[in-house]
């Protein structure tokens, strides 16, 4: 009778061990996901940021005398390359995207600009990363809701207490972003 007992308790502990194994393991599985989401936005990031320069200077050419708005895109994309945290990236993400639509606005005032074959292709091969940095927050985002359910549900909630997982931070848009445009005929 007492060799039944152990038997059962010792299988019960293996079962509960083994539930425990698998929740962790899903925890981890779900965070290296977020990790590598969030270095995909990295990678596009970085990309756009080495398109810039490129873009400018051709602006510059054309427009030396836009000196502000110059400015303005250095300075927001040196604000991107200083920051570490989500949150700090999706701020001077938004910072960048303001100050390239006034560069881009600045190129309207220039037909023989617009009609540059290089800013016209600088300005296809910026158009498609932004798409990509738009994919890489979608995809970054989707990770980050599934990691943070696994940390939020029962009962993968208790073995995240137990092991430290914490819940991620997820890629906002800025407020202005939010806003409807005004669009008038």
């Amino acid at each position: 009778m007492s060799m039944i007992l152990i038997i059962i308790i010792v299988v019960i502990i293996l079962i509960i061990v083994g539930i425990i194994i698998k929740f962790y393991n899903n925890l981890v599985n779900a965070r290296n996901r977020v990790k590598n989401a969030w270095s995909q936005i990295d990678v596009q990031l970085k990309r756009r940021n080495d398109l810039i320069p490129n873009i400018v200077e051709t602006v510059k050419g054309y427009a030396g005398h836009e000196k502000s708005t110059f400015e303005e895109v250095t300075k927001a994309r040196s604000s991107i390359a200083n920051a570490t945290t989500v949150e700090e990236v999706a701020q001077a993400d938004n910072q960048l995207t303001g100050a390239l639509k006034s560069l881009f606005a600045v190129a309207e005032a220039y037909p023989e600009l617009k009609a540059n074959q290089n800013f016209i292709e600088l300005q296809q091969e910026l158009s498609d990363t932004e798409d990509k940095i738009s994919y890489s927050r979608q995809f970054y985002n989707d990770t980050v809701l599934k990691y943070n359910n696994l940390c939020e549900q029962f009962p993968s909630n208790i073995i995240a207490g137990l092991f430290g997982f914490k819940q991620s931070e997820f890629f906002e848009a800025h407020e202005s972003d939010r806003a409807v445009p005004n669009v008038q005929f």
